[in-house]
């Protein structure tokens, strides 16, 4: 599958071009079928989102002038490498009187540093980075 630039017109993706959806395990989204899934042919892995579609999806956002949309949906894509259980413990971390500074700037910078692409970060507007006084 070659990577294709999406427009307006192509969402909703599922419906207009689900031969460019593929999975994170590489399955078409036309093989996910409920048989599939109940034959066991089909799991969990393969129901979730891709980064390419996630790309997509903001490729269309940005076409209709919703450029946090798009933003929301670049950085959804960053956080599919990170385990399911790493993001339920930074939610947790996250919740009001759960974590100290020093903890919040830790997950921050493990964020930016391991789990982040360059050219897409977590806070942009302050370059990628948190500091401190932020």
């Amino acid at each position: 599958m070659s990577e294709k630039t999406m427009r307006v017109q192509d969402y909703p993706l599922a419906t207009r071009c689900p031969e460019h959806i593929l999975t994170p395990t590489g399955k078409p989204l036309t093989d996910i079928t409920l048989e599939k899934v109940l034959s066991g042919e089909v799991g969990p892995q393969d129901v979730r989102i891709s980064r390419q579609t996630l790309e997509y999806q903001a490729q269309i956002a940005e076409q209709m002038q919703r450029h946090a949309v798009a933003r929301n949906f670049r950085r959804a894509a960053e956080l599919i490498a990170i385990p399911d259980e790493r993001i339920l413990a930074i939610y947790n971390a996250l919740r009001p009187f759960r974590s100290s500074q020093a903890e919040l700037l830790a997950i921050a910078d493990e964020l930016e540093h391991t789990a982040c692409d360059s050219e897409c970060r977590l806070c942009p507007g302050v370059g990628g980075s948190v500091s401190a006084a932020a």
